[in-house]
């Protein structure tokens, strides 16, 4: 559903919020918590400091911080100078028109899905995930050891 750079925004922006204090946290260290390739990561983190999602601070001991409280940053700001989840939906099965009037099979589905999923990405907070707690990996049913 997001692109592979905003899946790592998105990764980068959480990882920044569940620091225990607000300095700043290097491009390096980051990149090697995360698996991401610290090149790719630090054009996507610049490009959420031009947004304002992040801010970042030069020299020995700079990095990347929020620029703005965990429970004020949607995810939208986020994913959005990536992918544009909030702009004009387009027709799942290509149709250059799909409107209410002369619609595909799949409009309807569709319209309340993505309705939904912008709805998700507008109104959940990057603090929002960080304040869940982690989800207890346990085995399914048809895994389970005797």
């Amino acid at each position: 559903m997001l692109s592979q750079t905003a899946e790592y925004a998105l990764r980068a922006v959480l990882y920044l919020a569940e620091q225990p204090d607000d300095s700043p946290v290097r491009v390096g260290e980051m990149a090697d918590a995360l698996g991401i390739p610290q090149n790719y990561l630090s054009k996507t983190l610049h490009a959420l400091v031009r947004t304002g999602v992040l801010a970042s601070v030069r020299g020995p001991s700079g990095g990347f911080h929020l620029a703005r409280a965990a429970d004020r940053l949607p995810l939208l700001a986020v994913v959005q100078p990536f992918d544009d989840i909030d702009g004009k939906r387009r027709c799942l099965l290509g149709r250059p028109a799909c409107t209410d009037r002369n619609s595909c099979a799949a409009h309807e589905a569709w319209k309340n899905t993505s309705e939904q999923v912008t709805a998700f990405f507008r109104l959940t907070m990057v603090g929002d995930l960080c304040a869940r707690p982690p989800l207890a990996l346990s085995p399914s049913p048809s895994r389970r050891m005797p």
